[in-house]
């Protein structure tokens, strides 16, 4: 395993939209290895490969599934090739970061429940039901492998003061 440079905008690969994955093989494992090592050494609670400069649809997201429990241990969840299904009508607006845009802070309106489906990082079918947070993680990295960035959704955003905390990175 080896941390990979996170790339910020402009960088172009983050405007693009990555590539479905096709082959699931020691290279794909790699990256996903390298991309687990990379978002906690950051740290941050998920991150998309165009992030780290690869155009392919793989994320990874490290966080409780329940965080309603006060001491609710952290799940790691590796999609490849996800699509976002039955998201929620009723939406929630939510402060978010992100590590390709380091410094800014932005409220963005999430749906707050859906149904992520896509392959393991062994090809294998996959179906997370997510809520709250765990939700808004998704549907943030989701963006990256269509070229979006929270900033495009954002209805503010804003250079954090120095004595305000800073969320989690996604």
């Amino acid at each position: 395993m080896a941390l990979r440079e996170i790339v910020t905008l402009p960088d172009p690969v983050l405007r693009r939209k990555a590539k479905p994955v096709t082959r699931f093989e020691p290279a794909l494992q790699t990256l996903i290895d390298d991309m687990i090592e990379t978002m906690r050494q950051a740290p941050g609670v998920g991150l998309a490969a165009p992030q780290v400069g690869v155009s392919e649809r793989v994320i990874v997201v490290e966080y409780p599934e329940d965080d309603s429990l006060e001491e609710a241990p952290k799940k790691l969840f590796v999609v490849v090739n996800p699509e976002l299904k039955q998201l929620s009508e009723e939406t929630e607006p939510g402060i978010e970061g992100c590590l390709s845009i380091p410094g800014l802070q932005g409220e963005v309106e999430r749906s707050l429940s859906l149904v992520v489906r896509g392959l393991t990082r062994h090809g294998q079918p996959v179906k997370i039901k997510a809520q709250g947070w765990l939700a808004r993680i998704f549907q943030h990295e989701y963006d990256h492998l269509e070229g979006v960035v929270f900033t495009d959704r954002a209805t503010r955003v804003w250079k954090p003061a120095p004595d305000e905390p800073v969320l989690d990175n996604v």
